[in-house]
């Protein structure tokens, strides 16, 4: 076979090859121009998580090259038991052969060995036997994985930032995913000046992707950026990965999170305004299928037909959540009449809200060190030493690049800081990133139009980092220092609020009697 792809080859002035499938037969003939070859879509029925895809290929080379960087990430993108090069010579010989295959584990930082030969009839290789062992290996992988019972991913990050941002970044996609209930098996930062439209990262730099996958039994991709449709859908085809973004990792985590009712439709509606335009990307040519006059035809296709559901279920969705907003409304409506003042406590996901919560009003909130551990706000009736009153909230945790969709179906719940008279934000000092936090959570409120609250800064977590840090942080933001899980810290915090209700109160006064105030001069005049 090598010699007739040789002279064959040399005929044609053109690269020529064969695909073979393990029994030796030939699934496809390959014809390319003098430099290369293209390699048609491959069935998937092998392409696996842990298995190669069953087939080998073998081609030519015309002017004396090795196997090149298209070869090696044809072998690596496709997953092919093996890639072989045949020299094929001026007189239609065929001459020096070079074969690559992957390997189960990276060596010398690469991830492909390379067998050389001076001719075809020199090559001395039990084939089938390389690729058992290959498969073995990567099949002990596998079932490792598998025996730990969680999805493995790998986290991509692609920026133009400087790298201790996109490791920041990376870090707090690592701690998303464990709260989501995935396991990371690696993660791959890349720097890009320019990202690529249809794959936001390098070709080559996805051939290592699939390799490190297949290397490490994951079959999951996740981005550190809300990727759109089309590059979801480009990045599928080319890796053959399930691939999902930043944006719906973090509706994944709030739905397993969603206890309530009104969490739960939250969410969904979320996830309906997501899915909606990937549906809608999709093209005019699928939306509906006509014929003859009067539209003759099949009518809605599927495409058209989950369109429509959707926006129907978003109607529904939408029609819910205002009879939520009004059931909220009413449920609101003692406190105004009681007049007891309302505190919120917020802050940046995973800082200590629900521990600081419960240790204030001894409730029961589930509090996990996991991101968004907590997503239906709780409220309670909080007694001062003074005999004052007042009703404290927990809320949803934020973070940085909170998508969108989510924060509007949140609306409802995003109403308690509305209606706020003070926000107590909660920052964990003990996170090297608590300043970065910090500014995430003040633009939220700027975003939300709460940047006027009277906001009382709460650095939580100070047994775990130097006095005189959170010594600092108090004085320049004229916060209170405290451990949640210690009551002894709790003091100090419990003053500052009684302090602040009271200032509160006395304002409060003032205005109405301001008011009285301008109602009779203008009845004077």
């Amino acid at each position: 076979m090598a010699r007739q792809l040789a002279e064959i080859s040399q005929d044609l002035h053109r690269q020529v090859g064969v695909l073979l499938d393990r029994q030796g037969l030939v699934t496809h003939v390959l014809v390319g121009d003098a430099k290369g070859l293209i390699i048609p879509p491959l069935p998937r029925e092998r392409g696996a998580k842990g298995r190669l895809k069953g087939l080998r290929l073998i081609h030519t080379h015309l002017d004396s090259s090795t196997l090149t960087q298209d070869d090696l990430m044809d072998l690596a993108l496709l997953r092919l038991d093996a890639v072989v090069a045949i020299i094929a010579g001026p007189d239609g010989q065929a001459g020096a052969i070079q074969v690559a295959h992957l390997l189960p584990r990276p060596l010398d930082g690469h991830n492909w060995a390379v067998i050389n030969a001076p001719n075809p009839g020199s090559l001395n290789l039990d084939f089938a036997a390389l690729v058992a062992s290959l498969e073995e290996e990567l099949a002990r992988v596998e079932a490792a994985g598998e025996g730990r019972g969680l999805e493995r991913a790998i986290l991509i990050g692609v920026t133009g930032r400087n790298r201790d941002s996109a490791e920041d970044s990376m870090a707090e996609l690592s701690e998303l995913a464990r709260s989501a209930g995935l396991e990371v098996a690696g993660t791959i930062i890349q720097r890009r000046p320019r990202f690529d439209p249809r794959f936001l990262m390098g070709k080559g730099k996805l051939s290592e992707l699939v390799v490190q996958a297949l290397q490490s039994a994951a079959d999951l991709l996740v981005f550190d950026a809300e990727l759109s449709p089309s590059q979801v859908r480009s990045i599928t085809d080319f890796t053959e990965l399930k691939v999902i973004d930043r944006t719906q990792l973090i509706l994944d985590l709030f739905a397993q999170r969603a206890r309530s009712r009104e969490g739960k439709l939250q969410v969904e509606m979320a996830q309906v305004k997501y899915l909606l335009p990937r549906l809608v990307g999709r093209g005019d040519a699928l939306s509906r299928l006509m014929g003859g006059i009067g539209g003759r035809g099949p009518g809605e296709s599927k495409l058209e037909m989950d369109r429509r559901r959707l926006r129907d279920r978003l109607h529904k969705l939408n029609q819910e959540l205002a009879g939520v907003r009004d059931e909220r409304r009413e449920r609101r409506q003692p406190r105004r009449r009681q007049r007891l003042p309302v505190l919120s406590i917020i802050g940046y996901t995973n800082a200590g809200k629900s521990t600081l919560f419960n240790a204030l009003t001894h409730a029961s909130v589930l509090s996990e060190d996991r991101l968004f551990a907590t997503l239906d706000p709780t409220s309670r009736r909080l007694r001062f030493p003074r005999e004052r009153e007042v009703i404290i909230t927990d809320t949803v945790g934020f973070i940085k690049n909170l998508p969108k969709n989510l924060l509007e179906a949140f609306k409802a719940t995003l109403e308690e800081l509305e209606e706020a008279d003070l926000l107590i934000h909660v920052v964990d000092l003990s996170n090297p990133r608590f300043v970065e936090q910090m500014a995430t959570v003040a633009d939220i409120l700027t975003s939300l139009n709460l940047q006027e609250k009277p906001v009382l800064m709460v650095f939580n977590k100070a047994d775990r980092v130097n006095a005189n840090l959170a010594a600092v942080q108090c004085r320049i933001h004229q916060g209170v220092a405290i451990s949640a899980i210690d009551p002894q810290t709790l003091p100090p915090l419990i003053a500052r609020l009684e302090e602040r209700v009271e200032d509160l109160a006395i304002q409060a006064d003032w205005g109405k009697a301001e008011a009285v105030w301008q109602d009779v001069v203008s009845s004077e005049q």
